[in-house]
């Protein structure tokens, strides 16, 4: 009697997957492509206006500025004096930090019960989603938020999950953080402390370890509280007179809700009313607290009409959360084609509004795209229309009027360049001529435009000050013995409102020592 041995493939019936081929593996190739597009993208261009202010912010590293705390002015201190400010190294860690929050919205998913499907299609969407990739192109405050509210949900998922109290005390440092980074994270925390109130995870309220966590985000933020109450809450007195201006497009709940599905590409806010679902179902009981408090975050912005992208930090978590509910709710074989149906069509919608919103495309290719397809990119503030929107048309012109500032300041005698000071009216101009010009061999500039007036006027009197981004001759008139058009700031690409002269002011009527604070403009 013959027995025949099965084989070793026979034998190995169950064959462990891969690791190449796992969730989480699929996760970072999804995020990879968002270091992809960082090289097509990255040094396009040019810097944009708020970039160049935050460099100025790093030259005076402090506890707070007047417009935002202080974690980007730090930031920029460090890339100064690491790997430097060119456009590549600028926006590596904004590239990073979206790259990074494509991960955590996926493995999110997974602590949520999501499978491979949630988890690709958590991350795909917070690499996609428009806003998204705009915010994770710049090096703003915003390229950070994303990341860290997510992190601090993956964390509340967690305890909520496993009753690990002791991450509270991450929770606080992460929170802590989080504010020094951005002001608008204390609406949604108001969310999550009701939404734990209303929820199974008041229980934490009675541990030590949420109280020490809230102790410890307290401790972190005291320094930038303590230097706005010295400085008498310049960020208060700023958010009032922005609003006084109308600077800002407001928006009335039904179109804040479309402009809402928009940044998100339409799609992909599906998955945010998946995520309700979720929240509000049994299966997501333990993390209701989440749903609530972007509930609550949502009517706040509403009726304190705040800008359309104050929202963008809490979808990447939504994502996670939709996608898991996705998954559980297309188990069935009929309804094998919905994930991969959206996840085309995220991708297809996001290939729309890419050029929108990356710079990827040369600027007359980008003019002829917006033209054939009618995308125009979402407004915030009220604007002259240029050639290009308001994202491009704030990375032109900088360097020429620097270089411009530059042909005239050298045409002065060395005894008047030393007591000459170049006088900005906005951070903009200011961030141009403290980054371009010691290229160009100019002095800082000095100015009473946001974190400027707090510098002050360093040495200089008046006697002698080139005048940037003035509007109003009659200005020059009345506050300077004599006066005399020397240059503009037109470029064709920039900002209108940019088309400004550049005046050679002598004998300002005032010495700046004295009158230094009466020309303080926070707005």
């Amino acid at each position: 009697m013959s027995v025949s041995i099965p084989s070793a493939g026979a034998v190995g019936a169950v064959r462990k997957p891969s690791p190449f081929t796992s969730g989480t593996a699929i996760v970072v190739y999804v995020a990879l492509v968002r270091i992809v597009l960082y090289f097509f993208a990255g040094s396009h261009y040019g810097y944009f206006r708020d970039e160049l202010y935050y460099l100025a912010c790093g030259e005076h590293p402090a506890w707070g500025y007047v417009d935002q705390p202080p974690l980007i002015g730090w930031i920029a201190w460090f890339l100064q004096h690491t790997i430097g400010t060119s456009l590549w190294a600028l926006r590596l860690l904004p590239a990073l930090a979206g790259a990074s929050t494509v991960v955590l919205a996926g493995l999110l998913a997974r602590e949520l019960g999501g499978r491979v499907w949630a988890m690709f299609l958590a991350s795909l969407a917070a690499l996609m989603a428009p806003v998204l990739l705009a915010l994770s192109h710049l090096f703003t405050m915003n390229a950070f938020d994303p990341l860290l509210w997510t992190a601090i949900a993956y964390l509340l998922v967690r305890i909520a999950r496993d009753g690990n109290q002791s991450l509270w005390l991450v929770v606080g440092a992460l929170t802590g953080i989080t504010i020094l980074n951005k002001y608008a994270v204390l609406f949604w925390l108001a969310g999550v402390v009701i939404g734990i109130c209303l929820t199974g995870l008041r229980s934490s309220l009675r541990h030590r370890w949420f109280w020490l966590g809230c102790a410890l985000t307290t401790a972190i933020a005291a320094q930038n509280f303590l230097w706005e109450w010295r400085h008498h809450f310049p960020f208060l007195e700023l958010m009032h007179n922005v609003r006084a201006s109308g600077r800002d497009i407001l928006l009335p709940p039904l179109p804040y809700l479309q402009a809402q599905a928009q940044m998100l590409g339409f799609v992909a806010a599906l998955l945010v009313l998946f995520a309700l679902l979720f929240f509000f179902s049994r299966q997501g009981r333990p993390y209701r607290a989440l749903g609530w408090a972007y509930l609550i975050f949502l009517a706040e912005m509403m009726a304190l009409r705040g800008k359309l992208y104050y929202l963008a930090p809490v979808y990447p978590m939504l994502f996670a959360v939709g996608a898991v509910w996705m998954e559980g709710a297309t188990g069935r074989k009929r309804w094998i084609w919905a994930k991969p149906a959206l996840a085309l069509a995220i991708v297809a919608v996001a290939g729309i509004y890419a050029p929108t919103i990356l710079p990827i495309l040369s600027v007359p290719h980008f003019l002829a795209y917006e033209h054939a397809m009618g995308i125009e990119q979402q407004k915030f503030e009220h604007m002259q229309p240029g050639v290009l929107p308001q994202l491009y048309a704030d990375m032109f012109g900088w360097e020429e009027m620097a270089q411009r500032v530059a042909a005239y300041y050298h045409t002065l005698s060395p005894e008047e360049q030393r007591k000459t000071a170049i006088f900005a009216n906005n951070y903009g101009e200011g961030g141009a001529i403290d980054f371009f010009g010691p290229k160009y061999g100019l002095p800082k500039a000095i100015g009473g435009h946001q974190n400027y007036w707090i510098w002050g006027p360093r040495d200089y009197t008046g006697e002698s000050m080139i005048v940037l981004g003035e509007g109003n001759e009659h200005n020059m008139q009345t506050k300077c013995a004599s006066y005399s058009i020397v240059g503009d700031a037109k470029d064709p690409l920039s900002r209108r409102d940019e088309w400004l002269p550049i005046y050679h002011c002598r004998g300002f009527k005032w010495n700046l020592q004295t009158i230094w604070p009466e020309l303080k403009r926070w707005q």
